[in-house]
C-alpha cells in the first residue's frame, strides 16, 4: 500500500488536478448519455440553444416564440458549440447539449485541487479536487444542460486564483501573470453564464478578506486595469447587442422580471427558510460529507494560516447570502462547495508524526456516521422511486447502486477511522463516482414512467407520424400537456394548446398528443369538424415536474383526410 509520502509524489503537478477531473467525468458522463431530457429548465435551455442555431440568431434566446431573458447568453452560446461540434440540432440529441455542463464539473474539480496545491501537501489537494468532483451536487449537475456545473467551474477557476495570488501576497508560492489571466478568464466565464452571482462571490471574499485582514493593498496588484478591460471587450459587443435587439428589454426582464423577485419573495414557488443549504449540505456533499466534522474542527484551529482564513472568506459571507434570500434551490450554493472542499482536505494535513486526520477521534466517528447514514438513503432510493412508479424493469441498476454507496461509505468510514484520510477519500470518492453514475445512468433511465415526453416522441416515431421523418406535416399539437422536454424533442413548431386545436390538427393531415383529461373534449371537437383520425398509441406515467399522473394518446389523421393541409 502507498505511504504518505507516495500519495504525495503521485499527486504532485498536473496530476492532481487532472485525477480529479476524470473523477468528475465518471460520476457525469453516465447520465449524461443515458437520461433524457429533463423538465423544465434543461429543456428550456437546450431547446433555446437549438433555436439558435436553426435561426442564426446568436443574441436573443427564445424558447418557442417567448424571450429567455432570465440569463445572459454564455450557455446557450456553449451547448450551440457543442451541439454544432458533436451533433446537429434537428437531432436534438440531449447529450450534446450536455457537454458543456460535464467539461464545467471537470473544470471545477481540477481547479479546486489546483488551488489547495499552493498550500496543502500533494496528496492533501488532490483529495479536495477528489472531494469536489465526486460530490453528489456536481455530479448530479454535470448531466444537466443548464448553467450551474459551468458557473461552478467558472467560480471555482476564479477563487483558486485569487487564493493562490492571497497566499502569494501572504508569503506564500509565487503567483505570476497567469494566475491572474486564470482570475479574469473565470470571472468572465462566470458572469457570462449567469449574470451577478460570480461577481458576488469575488466581491464577498474580496470585502472580508479585508476586513478580517485589516489590508488590502496586495488586492491592487490583480491586474485591474487590463482585466476590466479585458471583460469589457468580451461582454460588452453582446451586451451592446442584445440592449438593441430588445430595445433594453433583456435587462428588464433579467433584472426586473427574475433577480429582483427572488430577492423580494418565494419566486416561482421555491421559498425555504434560512437553513435550508446547511440542513442539505451532508447530502449533497456525499461521499465527501464523511470529513465535513474533522474539516470544521481543522477550519477553526488554523483559521489564522492564510489558506484557511481565505476558505472561510469564500464559504462564509457568500452563504450567508444564499441563505438570506428568500428563493432557495438546491443547486445556489454550489459555487462555494470549492471553498468546503479545500477544508475538509485541510484536515488531512498531518500534524509532525501523527497520520492525518488529526483532529480527533470524535470528529472521525461523527464523519464516519453521516456518511453511512446518508448511503443508506441512496440506497433506498431505488426502490423507493421502483414502487412509486411501479416499474420494476431497473432493480438490477438499484442493487448495484446500493451496493457501490454502501461501499463509498462503508469503506471511506473504515480508513478514516484508522486515521489513514487520503485513502478514505480515495475509497469514497471513486466508489461514490461510480455509484451515482450508476444511479443516474442506469437506474433513472430504467424509470419509464418518468420519461413520458421520451415515451410520446418515440412512439410517435415508430408510428411514422414523427413531422421529423418527413411523412406527416408538422407540427404536433398537443392538448393538455405542456412540458418543455416534448417540444424540445419534437421541435420550436410544437403547438401546446386544447382539445379543439387537436382537433384541427387532424383535420389539416397533422398528428396531435392529447392527455386524457382533454380526450373526451377532443373527441367532439374531432365529430364537429368532420374530421377522421387513428389512435396510434397510448402513454402514461408520472410527470414528475407536477407531481400528477399522466396518460397521452397520440393521433394520426386517417387516410382520408391526410392530403389536408394546414393553410
Amino acid at each position: 500500500m502507498m505511504s504518505r509520502s507516495d500519495l504525495d509524489r503521485w499527486g504532485r503537478g498536473w496530476r492532481g488536478p487532472l485525477l480529479a477531473a476524470l473523477l468528475a467525468l465518471l460520476a457525469g458522463l453516465p447520465g449524461a448519455l443515458r437520461l433524457p431530457p429533463l423538465d423544465r429548465d434543461e429543456s428550456r435551455f437546450a431547446e433555446a440553444s437549438a433555436q439558435m442555431l436553426e435561426t442564426g440568431d446568436f443574441v436573443s434566446p427564445y424558447f418557442q416564440d417567448a424571450p429567455r431573458f432570465k440569463k445572459p447568453v454564455g450557455i446557450y452560446w456553449l451547448q450551440a458549440v457543442a451541439v454544432q461540434a458533436l451533433s446537429q440540432a434537428e437531432d436534438r440529441d440531449i447529450w450534446a447539449y450536455r457537454v458543456p455542463s460535464l467539461l464545467g464539473a471537470m473544470l471545477a474539480a481540477a481547479a479546486c485541487g489546483w488551488g489547495a496545491a499552493a498550500f496543502l501537501r500533494p496528496a492533501s489537494a488532490m483529495a479536495a479536487g477528489a472531494l469536489l468532483g465526486s460530490s453528489f451536487m456536481l455530479s448530479t449537475e454535470a448531466a444537466i444542460a443548464a448553467t450551474d456545473a459551468v458557473l461552478c467551474g467558472a467560480v471555482t477557476l476564479s477563487l483558486a486564483a485569487l487564493g493562490r495570488l492571497h497566499l502569494a501576497a501572504s508569503g506564500g508560492p509565487a503567483a505570476g501573470r497567469r494566475v491572474r489571466v486564470l482570475f479574469w478568464a473565470g470571472l468572465g466565464l462566470a458572469i457570462l453564464v449567469k449574470g451577478p452571482i460570480g461577481p458576488m462571490v469575488v466581491g464577498l471574499t474580496l470585502l472580508a478578506l479585508a476586513i478580517w485582514e485589516r489590508r488590502a493593498r496586495w488586492m491592487a496588484d490583480l491586474g485591474w486595469g487590463w482585466g476590466l478591460i479585458a471583460l469589457a471587450a468580451v461582454i460588452g459587443p453582446w451586451a451592446m447587442a442584445i440592449t438593441v435587439a430588445t430595445d433594453g428589454g433583456f435587462w428588464g426582464a433579467s433584472l426586473g422580471g427574475d433577480l429582483a423577485p427572488k430577492l423580494r419573495g418565494e419566486a416561482e414557488g421555491h421559498g425555504a427558510p434560512p437553513g435550508l443549504y446547511l440542513l442539505l449540505a451532508p447530502l449533497l456533499l456525499f461521499p465527501g460529507v464523511l470529513l465535513a466534522p474533522a474539516g470544521a474542527v481543522a477550519a477553526w484551529r488554523a483559521r489564522a494560516e492564510p489558506s484557511v482564513r481565505f476558505a472561510l472568506c469564500w464559504l462564509i459571507p457568500s452563504w450567508l447570502v444564499f441563505e438570506a434570500v428568500p428563493t432557495k434551490l438546491i443547486h445556489y450554493t454550489l459555487p462555494l462547495y470549492g471553498a468546503l472542499a479545500w477544508l475538509m482536505a485541510r484536515a488531512l494535513e498531518p500534524v509532525g508524526e501523527t497520520p492525518a486526520p488529526a483532529e480527533g477521534e470524535g470528529a472521525c466517528l461523527a464523519g464516519a456516521v453521516m456518511v453511512l447514514a446518508i448511503a443508506v438513503l441512496f440506497a433506498a432510493v431505488g426502490p423507493v422511486a421502483m414502487v412509486r412508479v411501479a416499474d420494476f424493469s431497473g432493480i438490477l441498476a438499484a442493487i448495484l447502486t446500493g451496493v457501490l454507496v454502501l461501499a463509498a461509505a462503508a469503506g471511506g468510514a473504515w480508513f478514516l477511522w484508522r486515521r489513514e484520510g487520503v485513502r478514505a477519500v480515495a475509497v469514497a470518492a471513486a466508489l461514490g463516482a461510480l455509484g451515482h453514475g450508476v444511479l443516474a445512468g442506469g437506474l433513472a433511465p430504467s424509470l419509464r414512467p418518468l420519461w413520458i415526453s421520451a415515451s410520446a416522441a418515440r412512439a410517435l416515431t415508430l408510428a411514422g407520424a414523427s413531422p421529423w421523418q418527413g411523412v406527416l406535416p408538422g407540427p404536433v399539437t398537443v392538448a393538455g400537456y405542456a412540458e418543455p422536454s416534448l417540444v424540445f424533442l419534437l421541435g420550436a413548431d410544437t403547438e401546446l394548446a386544447g382539445p379543439a386545436e387537436a382537433a384541427n390538427a387532424l383535420a389539416e393531415g397533422r398528428p396531435a398528443i392529447v392527455e386524457g383529461r382533454d380526450d373526451a373534449a377532443f373527441r367532439a371537437a374531432v365529430m364537429t369538424r368532420g374530421a377522421k383520425g387513428l389512435l396510434i398509441g397510448t402513454v402514461t406515467g408520472l410527470d414528475y415536474s407536477k407531481g400528477s399522473s399522466q396518460i397521452l394518446r397520440l393521433y394520426r389523421p386517417a387516410p382520408a383526410a391526410r392530403h389536408r393541409r394546414r393553410s
